[in-house]
Parts: C-alpha cells; structure tokens; sequence
C-alpha cells in the first residue's frame, strides 16, 4: 500500500502513518507514541470483494507487518463510526493483538437505525461488541499521549474524531483540502450537522494536523492520494468551506452534490459487519455467514 509518514512535533505530539486502500479510497492510521513505543490503529479496513462477496485481511496484515517492523505495541484499535464504504477490520485486529476496539456510544443510535432498514430487530448490539463506546469530551491515553473524544455528526449521526495533541482524526467530515468536505446523505446524515462539525473541528488550534478519511485522486494535477493539512490550510484553502463559507451556502452546495451521488457499492454489504465491530453476520446451520442485503430501499 502507498503509504506516508507525519513526524511527531514534540513531547505531546504522536508521530502518524497513514496506509492508502486503494479499492475504497480510504486511509488507514497508525498513531504513534515514539516514547512508550505504544500505537493505535484506527480506521482500518477488511479487504472486501463484492462481487464475489469475499473478505480478506491483507491490509489489516500489511499494518500489523509495520507495527511489528517498528517494534509498537498495538494499545487501542479505534473506529470513528460505522463506514459505509468499507469494512472495519477491528474484530481480526482485535484477535491478533489483544487490544480493545473502540468506537463512539451513539453507535447505540446508529444500529437502531439499520436494524430497522434491515429489517433485522436485535440484530447489533455494540455493548457486546465494543469494549469501549466513547462519550463526547472522553479523554483516554496512548501511551503518554492523552486522547480527546469530539462528536462530529454529520456524515453519520454519531461520528467521533481524534485528538491527540496536534494531530485530528477527523474521517468522514473534511476530504483534503483541493477536495473539500464529506457527503451527508446516508441514513442519519445531515448537513447541518456536519456544518457544525466542521466549524467545530476549525477551532482547534491553527497548526492542528487533520488526517482525513478518504482519498480519490487524481484531483486535477494531483496523482497521489493526500490526506494531511492544518487547521489553518483548511480554514483558508478548502474546497466547500474554506474563506468563511456560511452554513446555508453550506447546507445547499454540500445538499445539492449529494443528490447526484450514487450510493458506495460496498454500504449495505459494510453496515451490517461494522454495526457488529467488523464481524460477519453468525453463521447459519450450513456453517457459512450470510449477507442480508434490502431491495428496492435506496
């Protein structure tokens, strides 16, 4: 996989490396801290092939091969909500490492929602599937780095970012800056929300790296996947918010876009494993998982 290193800044800053997939545009992290030689994942994602209906771990592999190269001890798997264009690979992870998986408590919400759609009642139960479903304002440590929770709805309605010192993970709400921002369409989204979210995340400090979710390049002269600027680049620069957009000019650019997307060809396949921490539906009598896939929904 592409890959890229971000160097720490100091004492309280992690040093980050994020990991390119190609196949769903997202990027997988490694935060780091260099002084306990503790990491977390975040983010990472199980190869699936929809066609055949396939999942795979190379990825997930590729970063534990890093974290094993680097000499890491792996203290947190984290997700920032439940993806819609790919798997979570934090169940295997989990398996192989010893280390909780973690997400935002509105999950709670957010699985309500889709066992509805489903059709699925009782289905995900992310209390049993978690091992830890973060609050908003919740601070945990890295090693000696402390982690801040900040809710950033939106793109979903429970969506968490990041903060661990001078670095935001901020997935599903800002794109790179040439970009833009996120879409707010799926069930539960709201652009509003995300409005807010991002005006949230604009008021950490001006050098605050942000590390976004996904990546499809090319973008004009742009050939290579990016996903790291400030605070302060994307204030001025970005594409749908930058040089002080108002909410409404917002909500109708961000509103009027989503309309003409199609939905991500691995969501209703994705939502049902990442509602469950990146399992499989359970296996039925003949020993294999089944996907339960709604028609005429969407």
């Amino acid at each position: 996989m592409f890959s890229k290193e971000s160097p720490s800044s100091g004492p309280k800053s992690p040093r980050v490396v994020g990991f390119y997939e190609e196949a769903s545009g997202s990027i997988q992290y490694v935060a780091i801290d260099d002084a306990t030689k503790k990491a977390a994942l975040i983010d990472v994602v199980l190869d699936f092939d929809p066609s055949h209906g396939r999942t795979r771990t190379d990825s997930a592999a590729e970063i534990l091969d890093f974290v094993k190269s680097e000499g890491l001890t792996v203290e947190w798997v984290l997700d920032t909500h439940p993806h819609a264009d790919h798997m979570m690979a934090s169940a295997w992870l989990k398996e192989q490492t010893g280390a909780p998986a973690a997400i935002g408590e509105k999950v709670r919400d957010i699985a309500k929602l889709w066992e509805d759609i489903y059709h699925t009642p009782g289905a995900f139960d992310p209390d049993r599937d978690f091992d830890r479903l973060f609050a908003e304002g919740e601070t945990f440590t890295l090693g000696d780095l402390e982690v801040k929770v900040m809710l950033s709805p939106g793109h979903t309605l429970g969506s968490i970012t990041y903060v661990i010192g001078d670095a935001a993970f901020v997935h599903d709400t800002f794109m790179h800056v040439d970009s833009g921002t996120s879409r707010a369409d799926f069930p539960g989204g709201s652009s509003a929300e995300l409005y807010d979210s991002l005006m949230a995340i604009l008021s950490l400090p001006d050098d605050t790296r942000l590390f976004v979710g996904h990546d499809y390049p090319p973008v004009g002269d742009r050939k290579d996947p990016a996903w790291e600027a400030t605070v302060a680049e994307h204030r001025e620069n970005n594409k749908h918010i930058g040089g002080g957009t108002s909410k409404a000019e917002y909500c109708k650019l961000r509103d009027d876009r989503d309309a003409t997307l199609a939905l991500p060809d691995r969501m209703l396949f994705a939502l049902q494993v990442n509602l469950r921490g990146g399992r499989l539906p359970p296996a039925e009598a003949d020993g294999d998982a089944y996907f339960k896939i709604p028609a005429n929904k969407f």
